[in-house]
């Protein structure tokens, strides 16, 4: 695709004018208006039934429809002018805004043409009609895709595109289906985009399409997407911080394979380490700028990994993970969801003060056990006084 010009889009709205046009061939050269019989059926296409626009010329038409178009633009049509829901929609308000007089010369016209005339108008009204069709999400989602990948694709047409498929992605069928039209790999690359703007809406795009959908989630995964969206994470824009940390959570969700990537049996320790600690780093964010919530907090399983990994065998990720569950219990309701999120961290801060009793004998690590014990004292505390948690003997002793 590389060098090809951006595709267009088909949309799904017709402008009016070209609407006026279209419906107005249909109407003289559909087999309907060529088998009208000199005389007979005349009332149904030019009689009564219809409302007419009567005293009006072909200048006038055409002047209303373009004006109709420039006067939608603030409208939910906007510049695609006049929606229709059918053509045959299509076809009677066209009919209903026009002089029935020079409709009723043209239907004459066809009236003198030859069979193999009027099969020939046929042919050419149906190769039009395939070209005006509505196409479909897996169209739309094909064209956006398509100018991802197209190297000379504008800036505009990349923020386009993906704004489309932010739109397409939503239904889980249409999610589905990114990976076998090529898409995934294309949005991940545009991860790596030179404009924070393409980045933030790849990462957007990302987190919706696997938003509560463990395919998708899959397959983002073994692309190695997360490892990217946490050094997005760490961006000095609010904006595509946010978004890299909304498909970081959505990713994860549910998810068994995205929930081992950050638990203490996976092997990738460095990935552990930074995804806690750019949690710790937002969630401190969060509290610098006076806010009480973040909306990272809704997802349960991302706190409870973070939780779990206070017992990690890693000294260092425990560290971390302490530093980010301080910071996150700043963020918490003191209800009883707020309690469900922590669930399990009282076990798992006795397991780390175990550990650390025991590193204290080792000379070479006992000042550091101690740094850490002194952190892991302060998280239970907070979490103990956060929701009237009974102080276990082991902090009372102490």
């Amino acid at each position: 695709m590389a060098g090809a010009q951006p595709q267009q889009r088909r949309r799904c709205r017709f402008p009016a004018l070209l609407a006026s046009v279209f419906a107005t061939v249909l109407l003289l050269f559909s087999p309907a208006a060529g088998a009208v019989e000199k005389g007979a059926n005349r009332s149904s296409l030019l009689g009564q039934p219809r409302q007419w626009a009567t005293g009006k010329d072909e200048g006038e038409i055409l002047a209303e429809a373009e004006a109709r178009g420039r006067g939608g633009e603030d409208s939910e049509a906007g510049e695609q002018g006049r929606e229709f829901e059918s053509l045959d929609g299509m076809l009677q308000w066209a009919i209903g805004n026009s002089d029935p007089d020079k409709l009723r010369e043209k239907a004459e016209e066809i009236e003198s043409l030859s069979a193999d005339e009027l099969l020939k108008r046929q042919l050419e009204i149906k190769e039009l009609m395939e070209k005006l069709r509505m196409p479909s999400d897996a169209e739309l989602m094909k064209i956006a895709i398509a100018d991802l990948n197209n190297s000379s694709a504008s800036l505009e047409d990349r923020k386009r595109a993906l704004q489309e498929l932010f739109v397409l992605v939503e239904p889980i069928d249409n999610a589905n289906d990114l990976e076998k039209l090529g898409g995934l790999i294309p949005l991940i690359q545009e991860l790596n985009n030179a404009d924070e703007g393409i980045r933030t809406t790849s990462a957007w795009v990302l987190g919706k399409a696997s938003q509560n959908n463990a395919l998708v989630q899959n397959q983002i995964l073994r692309y190695g997407a997360l490892e990217r969206l946490v050094k997005m994470g760490y961006s000095s824009s609010e904006a595509e911080a946010a978004k890299a940390l909304y498909a970081i959570s959505s990713l994860i969700r549910d998810n068994e394979h995205g929930q081992h990537i950050l638990s203490t049996a996976s092997n990738s320790v460095r990935l552990q380490r930074k995804v806690v600690s750019l949690l710790a780093y937002v969630a401190d964010f969060q509290l610098s700028a006076g806010k009480s919530h973040a909306p990272f907090l809704s997802n349960h399983h991302f706190i409870r990994s973070v939780v779990h990994m206070i017992s990690a065998p890693d000294l260092d990720l425990q560290e971390k993970a302490l530093l980010a569950v301080r910071s996150l219990l700043q963020l918490t309701s003191d209800d009883a969801a707020g309690l469900h999120m922590f669930s399990g961290l009282d076990d798992s801060l006795e397991a780390l003060r175990m550990q650390l009793n025991e590193l204290t004998s080792n000379v070479d690590r006992r000042e550091y056990a101690l740094e850490v014990e002194v952190l892991r004292k302060e998280v239970q505390i907070m979490f103990q006084q956060k929701f009237n948690e009974p102080c276990s003997s082991s902090t009372s002793d102490e």
